[in-house]
């Protein structure tokens, strides 16, 4: 692995000597750094909750999002799914009592997300269930907006 450190120098009649070469080759390390940076990149922007939803408009204020929130979707057929998992007919409230509350038995915050052609009945009516179920924090989602109704 030397790589001649001693040359000689025949005409003039004496050896010398080269320095070894201590230089880190970075572009290894750029390549790595470039592909993390474009991963995180890609899943950042993806969305949370795969239910394609056409959300209504406010000027709210954002929501923080915390690690043990569970997001219900309706979609405008009126379908509901808790997270990105249908849930049939009727079965909403066993599908409820069926969600982690928890090492200390705290529920976790709901995050409702209702499609903007929904009838507001159907809406309350998800609410009036996760109420029933104890359910006491739910967050409503809605897009941006910028101009006051």
């Amino acid at each position: 692995m030397a790589m001649g450190l001693a040359s000689s120098n025949r005409r003039r009649g004496r050896t010398t000597r080269r320095a070894a070469m201590a230089e880190i080759n970075v572009t290894p390390l750029v390549d790595v750094m470039l592909v993390l940076l474009i991963i995180f990149m890609v899943t950042v922007t993806l969305p949370a909750v795969g239910v394609p939803i056409e959300l209504p408009e406010s000027r709210a204020n954002a929501v923080e999002e915390t690690p043990d929130q569970v997001t219900i979707s309706v979609d405008g057929a009126g379908r509901i799914y808790i997270e990105s998992e249908p849930v049939t007919a009727g079965a909403l409230p066993d599908a409820l009592a069926a969600l982690d509350r928890g090492g200390d038995g705290e529920l976790p915050t709901i995050v409702l997300r209702g499609d903007r052609s929904l009838d507001y009945g159907r809406v309350m009516a998800v609410m009036g269930e996760l109420g029933r179920a104890g359910f006491t924090s739910i967050s409503l989602v809605t897009d941006g907006s910028v101009s006051a109704p």
